[in-house]
């Protein structure tokens, strides 16, 4: 695992690179490296978990230089393969395979790697070209920014080190609160930031002095492990579907340092546990909770899971009080704000994990929009025949509902939105209207394609590697993902409930009473937690004050009261939300681009 960073037809200097490692530190603190060469760099910081005392980046083999970030966890079986061929190996870390596997394999070479991964290639065998790719479910993020008339490209792991590029200046999107407010996060390639990208899942890049050319792979393409469920009963489709799990969750337990697993106390991650506990004896488990009495604690249940297993339990809990100074910490290391209020919870979770001597941990993400765990899903799939379940569905994914984003937004910026368009990618909407398969099937392709990575799964690489953590993620594995799209929809939702292949084949694996518990969001209490006088409170008052508010440009002031006044005399999720995600965004222009912007110098080591 590492972050990487480089350039083509840029001329990056020393420095310059020195300054965007030193903002990657976090991410890989055991060593840092880079190559450079005319007009093309490639660096990487390493946070070493295979082969602790091999795995020196970048990796050069015949005019082939290769930085990578990530996990390959089929890098053994590849190895053989190459050897055969005729190649060696000075060590076994996983990412040593990839400069021949690029010689004889070409830009189709990822079609081969199972794992999670970006990776840039330099060739410089002819005319100088750099390739760079992600893995199928986006798990390792790319940022990039291209510049058509030079023929310049710059790229790293994280938002906050492509901006320490010299030659890249930070200008916020013109419309990138309302993309931001429609759906917590921008989605697809959008980020917040003006001409900058993030480079989209399952996709390959290759950067010439003539251009830059971006290919998407087919999903499913690289292991095909286990049976497709097609026509199987539900207690076949679990019991498959269990065995693939056990066979994924154990195989992401390899590792040349401890690993751990995070345990929320709900289904997803509570099976994960129990699959991990398995094969690890002495597994050690993390939940995290809030200092006081708070609505939705799920300790309990974290705890029970933990016994049932057997496992070292270690309870996380922070202080409300600490929330406002953890923010910022969060909205620097997102690079670009996430309106999820677990940011925090997420961020102080993995610090734990690495203070007690973690550098791997496995989770239960993505698993809700895999096999259908949402409650919107289900509204969606009961809604009458027709396209009118497509806007209650979008407005489910907001931050702000349309409703009230038009009660916030100032006539100039309004003007502006509706002359755009939808925010949302206009291909998110087609697959939802008309693309193929079932309304679920539609509904599942879209949140894995365009939610999943911007929302949750940079939020999870992100800050967990601000903490020098690997997240695994073993329901994002290729097989897995090809086996949750092949179920039908009656093992997904029915009106019986959600998930249900997955909570069958959790039956007689976690506490019967955390498989019947009520589903719950796993998230921050803020509607409890946003009350006058508290921390948050005074906060959100700060940063959203009328005279920010007006310099701003794009908010009214007197709407922003509003939901102040509505927050402190009905509590609400939406309102609560509304603050939350207002808040956040300007704290993140604060720092980005207003005097609280951090020195990019010093700011890697936070």
């Amino acid at each position: 695992m590492c972050r990487i960073y480089g350039s083509f037809n840029a001329h990056s200097s020393h420095q310059e690179l020195r300054t965007v490692a030193a903002l990657l530190h976090h991410g890989g603190p055991d060593a840092q490296s880079f190559a450079l060469d005319g007009g093309w760099a490639l660096g990487n910081n390493r946070l070493a978990i295979m082969d602790v005392e091999g795995g020196a980046q970048p990796y050069r083999l015949d005019g082939i230089t290769v930085v990578f970030n990530g996990e390959l966890y089929n890098h053994h079986e590849l190895r053989e393969t190459l050897r055969r061929r005729g190649f060696s190996f000075e060590d076994q870390c996983d990412g040593n395979v990839l400069p021949a596997l690029y010689l004889v394999y070409g830009d189709r070479f990822t079609e081969h790697l199972d794992g999670m991964y970006s990776v840039a290639v330099m060739d410089l065998r002819d005319e100088p070209r750099l390739v760079i790719a992600t893995d199928d479910s986006g798990m390792k993020p790319l940022y990039y920014s291209w510049d058509d008339q030079q023929a310049r490209l710059l790229f790293a792991s994280e938002l906050p080190a492509l901006l320490g590029f010299g030659g890249l200046t930070a200008r916020e999107a013109e419309l990138g609160l309302d993309a931001y407010l429609s759906a917590k996060t921008p989605f697809g390639e959008q980020t917040m930031f003006d001409g900058i990208k993030v480079l989209p899942p399952a996709t390959t890049a290759v950067v010439t002095r003539a251009g830059l050319s971006l290919s998407s792979r087919p999903l499913g393409h690289t292991t095909q492990r286990g049976p497709a469920p097609t026509g199987r009963s539900l207690r076949a489709a679990a019991e498959e579907l269990r065995e693939l799990l056990r066979s994924e969750v154990h195989r992401l337990l390899v590792a040349d340092v401890p690993v751990a697993a995070v345990t929320s106390g709900g289904l997803d991650s509570s099976l994960v546990t129990a699959l991990a506990a398995e094969a690890k004896a002495d597994l050690h488990t993390f939940n995290i909770a809030y200092s006081g009495n708070w609505p939705s604690d799920e300790r309990h249940y974290a705890v029970e899971v933990a016994r049932a297993t057997g496992t070292t339990h270690h309870q996380v809990e922070i202080d409300p009080t600490t929330f406002p100074d953890l923010l910022a910490d969060v909205v620097w290391h997102l690079g670009q704000p996430n309106a999820d209020p677990i940011t925090l919870s997420t961020f102080s979770l993995f610090r734990a994990v690495r203070d007690a001597g973690f550098k791997v941990a496995l989770t239960g993400d993505a698993a809700d929009e895999l096999f259908g765990g949402y409650s919107r899903m289900t509204e969606a799939v009961e809604a009458p025949v027709g396209l009118g379940w497509v806007p209650a569905y979008l407005d489910h994914l907001a931050a702000v509902p349309l409703a009230l984003r038009r009660k916030l937004y100032t006539d100039d910026f309004a003007s502006a939105v509706r002359a755009h368009g939808p925010s949302l990618p206009q291909e998110l909407i087609d697959t939802l209207e008309n693309g193929s398969g079932t309304r679920l099937q539609r509904i599942c392709a879209a949140e894995q394609q365009y939610r999943l990575p911007a929302y949750h799964l940079r939020r999870v690489d992100h800050l967990s590697m601000a903490s020098s953590v690997e997240v695994r993620l073993p329901f994002c594995q290729p097989s897995v993902v090809r086996y949750a799209a092949a179920l039908a929809d009656e093992h997904r939702i029915t009106p019986d409930g959600v998930k249900r292949a997955l909570y069958a084949a959790a039956e007689g694996l976690i506490p019967a009473s955390v498989l019947n518990r009520p589903k719950q969001p796993f998230t921050l209490p803020i509607t409890a937690m946003l009350s006058p006088g508290s921390a948050l409170w005074n906060t959100a008052r700060d940063v959203l004050s009328e005279a920010a508010l007006r310099a701003d440009g794009r908010l009214r002031p007197e709407a922003v009261a509003q939901l102040f006044e509505q927050q402190a005399q009905r509590p609400s999720d939406a309102s609560s939300l509304a603050l939350w995600s207002l808040m956040t965004h300007q704290m993140w222009r604060q720092q980005f681009f207003g005097g609280a912007r951090r020195d990019v110098t010093t700011a890697g080591a936070r």
